[in-house]
């Protein structure tokens, strides 16, 4: 029997991206909210009452409204840490294989003061969270150990920044070019850094991680960003620069002039050594990808 791959969190923008990548398995199942709720143990029981030892279960779904995660703590807990616990409690029963995606936000990438200096070496995964400083951050922490003390063997992917980059797209990428139409100025954050990922990317290397049958991608926790770090304001810069619009329409500023209710890792750059180091194909560098996201992007309709 062809072993199948669910994906939970189907709806979103990464699981649309696994669904429509040309690297797919034959046999995929694709869960949204509507066909279980991750915060209900016999929800996920249910949807997952076929699972067996051979199929694969990614874990997409989140709650990923970081600035509504500090007010709604009980939400953000239960789809980030709960629901993540469920999913490994029912692949450890049947000895199905379950890839997680977790987080920058886990690493507390705080910003240099007077007398500390900040991060500036890409994080690896056995490299100290320290305190995240956002319920998101803490949440999907919390998260990962709940699904490591549930399923030892599942695998957890962390990424970061991930965009489609389509003109109607919600995400920054998106939203950069829409300003551009109608803004002749344009201020965006210089100080925090990170890796912008191209979901479609993303998505190609979760389907190479889930058909990896060796014990080295197993029970670990691996980085999977594209290639690169740089700040939202060289971001906006490169999108402009892709359009045809003059970069120079970027203006850079500091977090402090644009306050939100969560605080964002000043550095959260995620190193990929481990993912090469499990022997799969490295993320292509994020400024190629960005322009393919712009001039040749992948379809990413759900």
């Amino acid at each position: 029997m062809t072993a199948t791959t669910y994906i939970v969190g189907a709806a979103g923008q990464l699981g649309t991206a696994l669904q429509n990548s040309p690297h797919a398995p034959s046999q995929v199942r694709a869960l949204t909210s509507a066909d279980l709720d991750i915060t209900d143990q016999a929800s996920v029981a249910d949807a997952l009452a076929a699972l067996g030892p051979r199929d694969v279960v990614i874990n997409c779904a989140a709650y990923t409204n970081v600035d509504g995660a500090q007010s709604d703590v009980d939400s953000a807990v239960a789809v980030n840490r709960d629901g993540p616990r469920h999913l490994a409690r029912a692949t450890a029963a049947v000895g199905a294989r379950l890839v997680h995606v977790s987080t920058d936000y886990v690493f507390a990438g705080a910003a240099a003061t007077s007398d500390r200096p900040g991060r500036t070496v890409p994080y690896e995964p056995d490299d100290v969270s320290g305190e995240p400083e956002t319920v998101y951050g803490a949440s999907k922490l919390a998260g990962e150990r709940a699904v490591s003390g549930a399923d030892p063997r599942a695998t957890i992917v962390r990424t970061a920044w991930v965009y489609t980059g389509g003109p109607e797209s919600p995400d920054f990428v998106g939203t950069m070019r829409r300003l551009e139409a109608d803004r002749d100025e344009v201020t965006v954050v210089d100080d925090q850094t990170g890796s912008p990922t191209y979901a479609p990317d993303l998505a190609d290397a979760l389907w190479e991680l889930a058909a990896d049958g060796r014990d080295t991608t197993r029970g670990v926790v691996l980085h999977a960003t594209n290639a690169g770090g740089v700040t939202w304001y060289q971001v906006a810069r490169a999108v402009f620069d892709e359009i045809g619009a003059d970069p120079s329409r970027v203006r850079p500023c500091t977090t402090a002039d644009f306050p939100r209710p969560a605080p964002r890792p000043a550095f959260s750059v995620l190193s990929g050594s481990s993912w090469t180091a499990a022997g799969l194909a490295p993320l292509r560098d994020w400024r190629a990808a960005l322009h393919d996201a712009i001039h040749q992007p992948r379809d990413t309709r759900g």
